[in-house]
């Protein structure tokens, strides 16, 4: 959990980076940027404001050595050596210039912000803030002019929509700091180029990354494999993503033999998972704790993916919430059909 109640900006560095495909241009500036007291606060604003949600975590990989990181090495030396922000600040523009080579990738600010007094899992750390603004708004200022008005338009960055971004936090170096990261504007082939290929990012193995993993497992091994080795309906998948779903919700802890046997139940069953997981283990390069806290976050956003509807045909969805005893599925000379109890209707 991080906090940044007390968090402000020491220095900035500023510079532009083009799409080097296009063959847009990179400006370097030759100093850190000046700014009064209330500009920090909106520019503090700007930058924290999307990390404050609840986030997942990462930490910078390399496949040979993590020294060979540029991000993590440039980071390494400004947590070293403050002074050498505007220094590190255009090795990394550079860096990001040398992998700005999509077509759709825009160009845009770049800022290397360095920041006091940011908690994380109650420790207080600096941190280093890497922003890029790609997108331009359009904005009217109107002013007064003898005894009337006048209008004109003006482009600028919105300071309430952050494109690209990653906070930097000063602990776990051996493990490549902990990191935390927002893109919200490429979706396509071209957003790998700032997690992926600037950053080169994996994600960190914490309650989060345990939490994810897990669920996704039991969504895969549901939809997957259990209809193939076990005569299971609609209704039985769909009680078995709520059960699994359940235990996350009202336990703060996971223990992967009771999750087995409270949310399976069949040892047949508790026994398929069981290859399954270490088949699917395999095959994605996971780990997979047996024991671990639960992370909230982690639980609400992946129950969003699990589907607690039947679709018949084009005509009914039967959304399944709660007792799998309370519907039924039968057959008869009309065809298929699923009978449901009720107390009341609304």
């Amino acid at each position: 959990m991080t906090q940044f109640e007390k968090t402000n900006i020491k220095n900035i560095a500023l510079h532009f980076v083009g799409n080097k495909n296009n063959e847009e241009m990179i400006k370097l500036s030759n100093s850190i940027l000046n700014f009064d007291e209330a500009t920090k606060g909106i520019l503090t604003n700007y930058f924290i404001t999307p990390f404050t949600k609840p986030q997942e975590y990462f930490n910078f990989h390399h496949d040979i050595e993590l020294n060979m990181n540029e991000v993590f090495a440039c980071a390494s030396n400004i947590f070293d050596e403050p002074d050498t922000l505007l220094e590190q600040s255009v090795n990394l523009a550079k860096h990001l210039y040398e992998q700005s080579t999509h077509p759709k990738i825009k160009g845009g600010e770049f800022y290397i912000v360095y920041f006091k007094d940011c908690i994380i899992d109650g420790e207080t750390v600096d941190a280093i803030g890497l922003f890029k603004s790609e997108n331009k708004d359009t904005f009217l200022k109107v002013y007064p002019t003898g005894e009337g008005f006048e209008i004109e338009s003006q482009q600028g960055v919105n300071i309430n929509k952050l494109d690209k971004g990653c906070l930097i936090f000063n602990t776990e170096k051996e493990n490549g700091y902990v990191v935390s990261v927002i893109d919200n504007t490429n979706k396509g082939a071209e957003a790998q180029y700032w997690i992926d290929d600037f950053l080169h990012l994996r994600q960190r193995k914490d309650e989060y990354y345990n939490t994810q993993n897990i669920l996704s497992l039991c969504k895969h091994f549901v939809k997957d494999e259990l209809p193939q080795q076990f005569e299971v309906t609609k209704a039985d998948q769909v009680d078995f993503l709520n059960k699994s779903v359940k235990f996350f919700k009202k336990n703060d802890n996971f223990n992967m033999e009771e999750f087995a046997n409270e949310v399976i139940a069949q040892p047949e069953i508790i026994d398929s998972f069981n290859q399954y997981k270490s088949s699917y283990q395999k095959d994605y390069d996971i780990e997979f704790a047996d024991n671990f806290m639960i992370s909230d976050s982690a639980v609400k956003k992946q129950a969003r993916a699990f589907k607690s509807v039947i679709k018949l045909d084009k005509n009914f969805h039967i959304y399944v919430h709660g007792n799998r005893e309370l519907i039924e599925q039968g057959e008869d000379e009309r065809g298929k059909f699923y009978k449901v109890y009720y107390r009341e209707e609304s």
